[in-house]
């Protein structure tokens, strides 16, 4: 796991490249190097900083050039022993044991063709001394990121979009839409790019520069074919044997020449996983969460340490708790930094403290349960998606009496929050709508109309813009399964856009590589080869997975109620943060600039402070907005007109 970077036919390329590299220094402490090259008119150069897990010695590293080929690479193959065999087989010598080398002779054999054949994460550019073309390309589901900015004839790009923005002397302007997006969802969506001249690679896709300046683009998988495929399969009575799948996947992702942790907060996906790595890795260390026990009882969250606990002591697992109380005040702007693009799930802070104290201990590499959630529909929003069907043959007289009702119920009081009043009224806000709709706002954080009153009103055509993005998106595809409709969107948006980014930039920010074995191709095919009444049954969300894994796991923890990998927002809201809060609603730049509306800011603040709705989350996501946009606009000549 590493950080690259490059640029191709762009003006002081080399001093450039140096600089990319440099930013990007905290994803791989272990070592850096830089390759140059002539390219047409011009030079290509290639960056790269080590996080060294596979193979330490110096065959390892990067960018590794061999017989006219130069590849600089962040991930890991899961596959690669078998790859390896197979090239040895045909002639290839190979000098190390890293799986760079592999990608490399997997390049020089077979091209873009090996591309579907990688099982794995990754992002690279590969360079053809021969051809002088350049070729960049990202995994399947778009665990490992890859940005980049095209300027006439010239390309630059890294692993993270603050390394394109520290090159660029400050003259990348905002992209309003992206903002909006991220308001709406609370993350930017993997199509769009907060800044308007970068973007981002597409999952499952490559892109080839030539030297003559023309660029080429294709697509090597493509995830709405792949539950087309999982569709055919169910319907032809083909029975995925889900536990083998997993296993599998789970063993392949503990490849390593460093010690391999679990995340584990005693759900059934971390702890599915960490039973399964510990039958191959016997007494490996795992990392949970707590938080202080006033945040917890102010949220009403669930006591996930007691069945961690349990977990570790069944396994033989090391297991280290980490409490999370941290001053948030200083961690804001600090994660606002690392994220890249505004993300406003706390969950990064969780994610950045494990692998933090993780790192300090000497592990360089974690599994995390990322992913089962978005493939066997185990989010809450699922689950209430499916019972608003049934909500809708409720006559409608006694729908707006309950709605009424449930209305006026508070969500908090001074000492505790209701946890069940917020689930309440968050369902009756889409219940009512037809399928698309009330799947985006189930869990968007606001309604049209909301969104519209909180931004400039100049910036409603793009608020159009953006809903319709979803929709068409939501509706690109054949499938007659309503819950698997579901997971397919959420795999194509929710995934990308929000958790594996932040997984990434939060890992990486504490020099920690983290693996997400549930989001793996074959994984992902036994997943839409299962049809949606095997994974909602009854009020069970996933249901399918929860049978693989009781041959391993306690009943208790397999069936336990969902936990929660978050934060305790509205005791931090409350408390910590309540001045800033005070300060970003009266004077912050997203007020000045004219982009957010201060009376509707101020509204949601008194709605919140009076305990009527919970918009804890709304305004921490502000507060990381507003913490982005004061970095992304503070360059010489960046735009921060909302309407520019």
């Amino acid at each position: 796991m590493c950080g690259i970077a490059g640029t191709f036919r762009w003006p002081d390329g080399k001093a450039v490249t140096d600089r990319l590299t440099e930013v990007l220094a905290h994803r791989g402490p272990d070592g850096a190097g830089r390759y140059s090259h002539p390219a047409g008119d011009g030079e290509v150069h290639l960056g790269h900083r080590r996080l060294a897990v596979v193979d330490l010695s110096p065959t390892g590293a990067q960018p590794m050039v061999s017989g006219g080929l130069s590849l600089t690479y962040n991930g890991e193959l899961y596959n690669a022993p078998e790859l390896r065999a197979e090239l040895s087989g045909s002639g290839v010598r190979f000098r190390g044991t890293s799986d760079t080398e592999v990608l490399l002779e997997a390049w020089r054999r077979w091209g873009t063709d090996c591309l579907p054949r990688l099982r794995g994460m990754f992002a690279f550019a590969v360079f053809d001394e021969r051809t002088g073309e350049l070729v960049l390309a990202r995994d399947q589901l778009g665990v490992k990121p890859l940005f980049l900015l095209r300027r006439g004839e010239g390309l630059v790009f890294a692993s993270e979009l603050k390394a394109l923005a520290a090159v660029t002397g400050g003259s990348l302007e905002v992209d309003h839409a992206a903002l909006v997006s991220s308001l709406l969802y609370y993350w930017v969506p993997d199509s769009r790019c907060a800044f308007r001249e970068a973007e981002k690679l597409p999952p499952g896709s490559w892109l080839r520069c030539r030297p003559d300046g023309r660029v080429e683009r294709g697509r090597f998988w493509n995830l709405k074919d792949v539950a087309a495929e999982g569709r055919e399969r169910a319907l032809s009575g083909e029975v995925p044997d889900l536990a083998a799948v997993v296993e599998d996947s789970t063993r392949r992702h503990l490849l390593s020449d460093v010690p391999v942790a679990t995340f584990l907060s005693g759900g059934l996906d971390s702890s599915y996983l960490t039973a399964l790595a510990a039958r191959h890795q016997p007494g490996m260390s795992a990392y949970t969460i707590g938080f202080r026990a006033e945040d917890a009882r102010f949220e009403a969250m669930p006591d996930d340490l007691r069945y961690a606990r349990q977990v570790a002591a069944r396994f033989g697992v090391d297991l280290h708790e980490i409490e999370i109380a941290p001053d948030v005040l200083d961690l804001l702007p600090r994660m606002t930094y690392h994220l890249d693009e505004p993300i406003g799930d706390p969950a990064a802070i969780n994610t950045f403290l494990i692998c933090s104290a993780a790192r300090e201990a000497g592990v360089k590499v974690m599994l995390s349960g990322m992913g089962a959630d978005e493939l066997f529909a185990g989010y809450r929003k699922h689950l209430a998606n499916l019972l608003a069907l049934r909500y809708q043959r409720v006559p409608r007289v006694l729908r707006r009496g309950l709605s009424g009702a449930v209305d006026r119920l508070p969500v908090a009081t001074s000492r505790r929050g209701f946890r069940s009043v917020r689930f309440a009224k968050r369902f009756l806000s889409f219940a009512d709508l037809p399928e698309e709709a009330a799947f985006r706002r189930s869990y968007t954080m606001y309604d049209q109309d909301e969104l519209l009153a909180l931004l400039n009103p100049d910036l409603a055509g793009t608020v159009d813009d953006v809903l319709t993005e979803h929709a068409d998106i939501y509706q690109d595809n054949d499938l007659d399964d309503f819950v698997n409709r579901m997971c397919l969107a959420d795999s194509r948006m929710f995934l990308p856009g929000l958790n594996l980014a932040y997984t990434d930039r939060s890992s990486m920010a504490a020099s920690t590589e983290v693996r997400v074995p549930y989001v793996d191709v074959e994984v992902v095919r036994a997943a839409f080869a299962v049809p949606g009444d095997r994974k909602i049954v009854g009020r069970q969300g996933k249901a399918v997975l929860k049978e693989a894994a009781s041959s391993v796991l306690p009943r208790e923890i397999v069936y336990r109620p969902k936990g929660l990998f978050s934060a305790p927002l509205r005791a931090w809201m409350s408390r910590d943060l309540a001045p800033l809060v005070r300060e970003v609603v009266n004077d912050g730049l997203l007020v000045r600039s004219g982009f957010l509306r201060r009376d509707a800011l101020a509204r949601l603040v008194a709605e919140d402070a009076a305990g009527h709705r919970d918009h804890s989350k709304h305004l921490w996501h502000v507060l990381t907005l507003e913490y982005w946009y004061r970095g992304a606009t503070s360059g010489a000549g960046q735009s921060s007109s909302p309407t520019a």
